[in-house]
């Protein structure tokens, strides 16, 4: 199969937001969305998207989130509520810029968060929820491991490796991670404050050796399914399945999509 890409600066009120459309001539089939995670971006993504709408022949669309990429800074007002504030206030523009009335919602780790706030919110057109190392609540195994990261970034170069995604962004990106997930006031977050419950088919995925969240995450993302739900617990992987493991994670991913729309 022959997949074209597209990329796109879509208007809105808060700024330009940098899309990418990998096209499969599948138009007809309900497209797949992505969310990136919290230091991520459209080009992070690397090769994952086009090898996904190979094997599902639709459509998939990935966008920078503003402050993130190449999309436009952060208007401000960041807070606590930044999940449910994506998908109430910054997706909505995005989503009618992209003409698309229907979609799956894929996202991976915070990412996986907003797609499940996505699900929630919008439950007739999000036709299904895919999430990817995504967190259900703040526990011990997230603080240490968001530590760990903030002692490598403080290490000489470190940030450049951001900078050459996220250009002058980087620095303010890697704070808002880091403030946010390790602060008093965030410490009783759980996903029911952004996706209190999925009514349509729900696949969490999840590598068993995640350095940011336990078994218990996947579990609670489950639990908020009243619908098909599916688990993929990976043996011998961490916080990035679609990289270690990507074959797995797309063909379950294949089979997913495919039972909830042939």
């Amino acid at each position: 199969m022959t997949v074209t890409t597209e990329d796109r600066y879509l208007p809105t009120e808060h700024g330009d937001v940098f899309s990418r459309r990998w096209r499969t001539g599948h138009s007809q089939r309900t497209p797949i969305i992505l969310m990136h995670d919290s230091l991520g971006c459209v080009e992070l993504w690397r090769d994952f998207p086009e090898r996904l709408a190979v094997v599902t022949e639709r459509d998939v669309i990935a966008y920078d989130r503003l402050g993130f990429g190449r999309s436009a800074a952060h208007p401000g007002g960041w807070s606590n509520s930044f999940i449910r504030d994506e998908a109430l206030k910054f997706f909505p523009p995005v989503w009618q810029a992209l003409d698309v009335e229907h979609f799956i919602a894929l996202g991976h780790s915070v990412g996986g968060i907003m797609a499940a706030s996505l699900a929630a919110h919008y439950p007739r057109n999000c036709r299904a929820l895919i999430t990817i190392a995504a967190l259900a609540f703040v526990e011990d195994r997230t603080l240490q491991g968001i530590r760990r990261t903030q002692t490598a970034f403080a290490e000489p170069g470190q940030l450049e490796r951001l900078r050459k995604y996220h250009g002058d962004k980087a620095e303010w990106i890697l704070w808002a991670w880091i403030d946010t997930w390790l602060s008093e006031s965030y410490a009783s977050w759980t996903i029911k404050d952004s996706a209190p419950a999925v009514n349509t088919p729900l696949l969490a995925i999840h590598g068993l050796e995640d350095e940011y969240g336990s078994v218990a995450h996947p579990q609670q993302i489950a639990a908020l399914g009243t619908n098909r739900v599916e688990k993929l617990l990976l043996k011998g992987c961490q916080h990035v399945p679609h990289r270690e493991q990507p074959e797995l994670v797309i063909e379950t991913i294949r089979v997913f999509v495919d039972a909830m729309e042939p």
